[in-house]
């Protein structure tokens, strides 16, 4: 048997035993507001962050990339989720709290090109001077400088919270380095 085979199993299982017709993904206009939060996260798949943070269907919306960062191309995926939400004229969160995450974790692959700069330059699309501020050995100051690049963003509704946690892959916990506050204060 495959590894998809043995995926195409699991699916059958989960379609019996924990589906329910239209409760997973309601139509658009009635999803976004029970969604309260959107996780940004690493790729790696010792962290995904149902199992690591708990969540249900319907509470979040989570976008993985390598390293769980802020890239021109996350942003660019945040700016089209705002618009599906102006087409079908809901805010997430449904006007009550919301957060944007920064989840990310020891131990990650990121680290390891460190020495590849063009590379990690391409990625993040700056120049190689900007590379140090990006922390890609350092994931409590990585977390802190993305949170910080999300408050920089005048699009975002400014009531919305933004956190930065970081996993531990040795002992499943996750860390608050950036305590959830408000995108700008007023």
């Amino acid at each position: 048997m495959s590894n998809l085979d043995k995926m195409l199993e699991r699916n059958k299982d989960f379609a019996a035993q924990q589906f329910a017709a239209g409760t997973l993904m309601p139509s658009l206009p009635r999803a976004l507001p029970n969604v309260k939060a959107i996780i940004i996260g690493c790729a790696d798949m010792r962290v995904d962050p149902a199992h690591v943070l708990g969540t249900k269907p319907g509470e979040a919306v989570v976008m993985r990339n390598i390293g769980g960062r802020i890239t021109p191309g996350l942003l660019e995926q945040l700016g089209l989720l705002g618009r599906i939400g102006d087409v079908a004229g809901e805010i997430p969160g449904g006007g009550g709290e919301f957060h944007i995450i920064v989840l990310q974790h020891t131990d990650c692959g990121i680290t390891r090109l460190a020495g590849d700069p063009a590379m990690l330059m391409d990625y993040f699309q700056i120049q190689e001077a900007e590379l140090k501020a990006k922390a890609v050995t350092d994931p409590r100051a990585a977390v802190a400088g993305d949170a910080a690049s999300l408050r920089a963003i005048p699009a975002l509704p400014g009531e919305w919270l933004v956190s930065g946690l970081v996993y531990d892959v040795a002992t499943g916990l996750v860390e608050i380095v950036v305590p959830p506050a408000p995108i700008r204060t007023a």
